[in-house]
């Protein structure tokens, strides 16, 4: 039997070679005492001690040779000398240029734990382990931001050859291109700024118009609109409507030219104009419809959405609505916590205070009284009296701030990726010249793709010739 073999002479061997085995580990041989590895039972030498068969040999190791009691492991050779160590000291040592990645997975494979680790090395390792995790995100981060990017930039350039089989194509993609693209060209700027000041001018008249300084009365005594207002609001009407119709019929798809979120919003901006005079004019014909009125003056209202027309203006905006668009989870969680420290507190707050307070009298007020307090808000205008409520009003303002803080890091990490990647894509988009057509889609240079990845490489051989103590307990161990 294998187990009997482990504790018996071989051959012509010596008998203080009896109580040992040999290993090889990716061409390093080494010759073990087994009183030094009954040390730690769970490790996976150990538990080859008590294997009485060659299968069940080969399910700790890679391969065995019965003539030579040799167990062979397919591993790293460079790592197995901190295994070593860990025999004869006890302790584990991590070394600075190790990955941390690659040492945790081979302490793993060979079943010892990282409780292991030396306090001189324990804190560094954990600290790397979780820039790690950290960096791997990142990465995973980027490189989903990188391939979005290349899609993006490929979807534009696929666009824009659209244009080659169309009537017109290179007029028409000329005016795609510049009202599309802020930025593009000269013109392109001036429209955006123009653009601009319109959307700024009918957000202003429409807050004026709203003013006792600035309202008229008809004969009726009836308000009426200003007739300066009422001449910016149709200038501007005018100039939307122009900008979406001509944004339409130069679009290199119209059947999809609705998808785009910022040709819908370009839409809602004006559709509550028009509705508005149809509604007025069905009311001047139908005096039974009076009640439609109320539907115009709701309307009206929503002229604000033209305030999201600034959105194609901005890199900022584009990227908080991609970061929102994509940080859903993150949202979610926010909420959830949200929900559960204002039902939480609402209770406590009605249980301390319902007697001393007719404004926490019912949990409902509650809800109001506890989301007011976790967002930081603080109205003042439901408070608590007794000490035991302001105890708990202390305790949930604490709390909001913990969880508003958590989830925002998260949302706040991917708006900076992704106002990077609209900022490159913006470059790459004004760098484009279709004046000759387009032969080619042009190449994308990955190099600061990989840019990091050469940093941490050169980082790591550099410190290849650093010594510590630890270092010196190794080479004492392999000697």
């Amino acid at each position: 039997m294998t187990g009997q073999l482990l504790g018996e002479p071989v051959g012509g061997a010596h008998t203080d070679d009896t109580a040992a085995i040999r290993i090889n580990v990716g061409g390093f041989k080494k010759r073990l005492k087994s009183d030094t590895l009954s040390r730690f039972p769970e490790t996976r030498l150990a538990r080859l001690l008590h294997c009485r068969s060659k299968e069940s040999i080969l399910e700790l190791c890679d391969d065995y040779d019965d003539t030579e009691q040799e167990f062979y492991f397919d591993r790293n050779p460079t790592l197995f000398p901190y295994v070593l160590n860990f025999y004869n000291t006890g302790r584990l040592h991590v070394m600075a240029e190790l990955c941390i990645f690659s040492f945790s997975q081979e302490i793993e494979y060979w079943g010892i734990n990282e409780f292991f680790i030396d306090s001189c090395c324990s804190s560094a390792y954990h600290c790397r382990k979780m820039d790690q995790d950290r960096e791997d995100w990142d990465e995973r981060s980027e490189e989903g931001s990188t391939t979005s990017s290349f899609d993006e930039l490929l979807e534009f350039y696929n666009d824009a050859t659209k244009f080659d089989k169309q009537l017109c194509g290179s007029a028409r993609r000329r005016v795609w291109l510049m009202l599309d693209n802020p930025g593009y060209s000269v013109a392109s700027r001036i429209i955006s700024v123009f653009s601009i000041c319109v959307v700024l001018g009918s957000i202003a008249t429409m807050c004026m118009n709203s003013m006792s300084e600035f309202s008229l009365l008809d004969s009726e005594g009836q308000p009426a609109e200003d007739p300066r207002f009422e001449t910016v609001e149709h200038f501007g009407i005018g100039w939307f409507t122009l900008e979406l119709v001509a944004r339409f019929v130069v679009a290199p798809d119209l059947l999809h030219f609705f998808d785009h979120p910022l040709n819908v919003i370009d839409l809602v901006s004006i559709l509550p104009f028009y509705l508005t005079l149809l509604i007025n004019l069905v009311v001047e014909s139908s005096p039974a419809l009076a009640n439609l009125g109320r539907v115009a003056q709701v309307l009206r209202l929503m002229r604000i959405f033209r305030i999201l027309k600034l959105a194609r203006h901005s890199t900022g905006l584009r990227s908080l609505g991609a970061t929102l668009r994509n940080s859903y989870k993150e949202v979610g969680l926010l909420l959830l916590y949200l929900a559960v420290g204002v039902s939480f507190f609402s209770v406590i707050a009605y249980t301390v205070e319902k007697e001393d307070s007719e404004d926490l009298s019912t949990i409902p007020a509650c809800w109001w009284w506890a989301t007011v307090s976790m967002t930081t808000v603080g109205y003042g205008d439901v408070v608590p009296v007794s000490i035991a409520g302001k105890l708990t009003a202390s305790a949930c303002i604490l709390a909001g701030i913990l969880v508003v803080v958590l989830p925002i890091t998260l949302i706040f990490n991917k708006f900076s990726l992704f106002y990077k990647r609209q900022k490159q894509l913006e470059v790459a988009m004004r760098s484009c010249d279709f004046d000759e057509g387009i032969k080619q889609v042009p190449s994308v240079n990955l190099r600061n793709f990989y840019a990091h990845k050469v940093k941490s490489l050169m980082a790591s051989l550099s410190n290849m010739s650093r010594s510590s103590p630890s270092e010196q307990s190794l080479n004492e161990s392999l000697s």
